[in-house]
């Protein structure tokens, strides 16, 4: 009886790591735009704003695939859901290796790769990982989708090595070939019987995917959730993952201290999205949730006095890390609970969408800003603003919890 209980929680917790893994390479695809934008701009002659813009376009369209990816969860569990969105990794990025148009890498990665994008998201796994815990949900949670953060200083750093040695396109290549190697290893390690629990869940009582939808519609919990993720969208894939190497540019930093800097914050977010995720298990989340994003908005205001400091936008990085997207496992939580593990891919995929969508809003409003004055003063101002004004709408929520989770 012990040893059927060891191997059903060694499955469970391997499932943690190959999401891990999911994540951390499909965030590392999306990151490679950026790395290779400036190479385009003198190979192709494409501009930034052109290539900006199917990445702005990319997110758009996550946002439009996360929904039916969450409730692809919710029916099959994760195994199904992480190998499409590997194939369409692989796919996408093995046509870019290949490309030297602009039309087709419109298609390429704002299209194939972003549904990819869609699909291997915190969401799924975060959902696909609620199944399978009832104990110690919020850690494994945490675990799993710091894979989102663990792959920015792992695997690209990797992929800009491949791009210096050798091209781009090996870059790409490598990233097709990692996701072509991990879809079948998922498909075959991913067994049954560690599914057993995300089956479970996923028969239990659901309507049809309109009438889920509007259900959520109806609830104040699912609108205090999905508008204070939107704003955390804004606050950290929006602004600070597209305008931090840029503002520490405009600040005198050369490139590779820059690039330092936005990687010692993706390492302590990672370590923040699982102290979050233990946190999760113990103390008020509401109240957890509503802390990180306060303390996230008075973050700003470190990053509007770098000025010639490295050291300041060193505390920053660290400071932001532990509280970007620490709100992952906190949110996934309360979906779980508030909402229903039935639909909570549905509600965690429309939820994430937000997201998306405030991502979206706040790259372009980045952008927009700094044209306008020549300053990144008032984006940064926004930031300290929205984040306290999410912070304020996740507080009021209860804390209860299902049976099984009551300390």
């Amino acid at each position: 009886m012990q040893v059927a209980y060891d191997r059903q929680l060694f499955a469970r917790w391997l499932v943690v790591g190959l999401c891990f893994l999911a994540l951390a390479l499909a965030f590392s695809t999306r990151a490679a735009l950026g790395l290779v934008m400036p190479v385009w701009s003198g190979e192709f002659d494409w501009s930034r704003s052109f290539v900006s813009g199917v990445g702005a376009m990319a997110l758009i369209v996550m946002a439009c695939a996360a929904p039916a990816a969450g409730r692809l969860v919710d029916r099959y569990g994760p195994r199904l859901a992480l190998v499409l969105g590997l194939i369409a990794l692989a796919a996408g990025s093995g046509v870019m290796a290949l490309n030297s148009s602009p039309t087709v890498l419109v298609a390429a990665y704002s299209v194939v790769t972003a549904i990819g994008f869609g699909i291997i998201a915190t969401h799924v796994v975060s959902t696909g990982i609620a199944r399978l815990f009832d104990r110690q949900r919020g850690l494994a949670i945490g675990i799993a989708t710091s894979g989102a953060t663990a792959g920015q200083f792992v695997i690209v750093p990797i992929i800009a090595l491949i791009l210096a040695s050798f091209s781009w396109r090996w870059s790409f290549a490598a990233l097709a070939a990692l996701a072509s190697l991990l879809a079948p290893l998922i498909w075959h390690l991913l067994k049954p019987e560690a599914m057993e629990a995300s089956n479970a869940a996923a028969s239990m009582q659901q309507a049809g995917m309109g009438r889920d939808t509007m259900m959520l519609l109806r609830q104040p919990v699912f609108h205090a959730l999905f508008w204070s993720f939107l704003l955390c969208g804004y606050t950290t894939t929006g602004i600070i993952e597209t305008h931090l190497i840029p503002y520490a540019a405009f600040c005198g930093f050369p490139p590779l201290p820059s690039a330092t800097a936005y990687g010692l914050l993706s390492a302590v977010n990672m370590l923040g999205m699982i102290a979050a995720g233990w946190l999760t298990d113990r103390i008020n989340r509401p109240l957890l949730l509503g802390t990180i994003y306060i303390v996230r908005g008075f973050t700003f205001l470190i990053l509007m006095n770098v000025g010639a400091s490295y050291e300041t936008l060193v505390l920053f990085a660290i400071m932001f890390g532990v509280v970007d997207y620490a709100t992952v496992p906190v949110t996934a939580s309360l979906v779980a609970s508030h909402l229903g593990l039935e639909r909570m891919g549905l509600a965690m995929g429309m939820i994430s969408a937000g997201h998306a969508l405030g991502g979206a809003a706040g790259t372009f409003a980045g952008g927009y800003l700094f044209d306008a004055s020549a300053s990144y003063g008032q984006i940064w101002w926004s930031g300290v603003w929205l984040a306290i004004v999410a912070g304020l709408m996740v507080l009021p929520l209860g804390d209860h919890r299902e049976p099984a989770l009551a300390r």
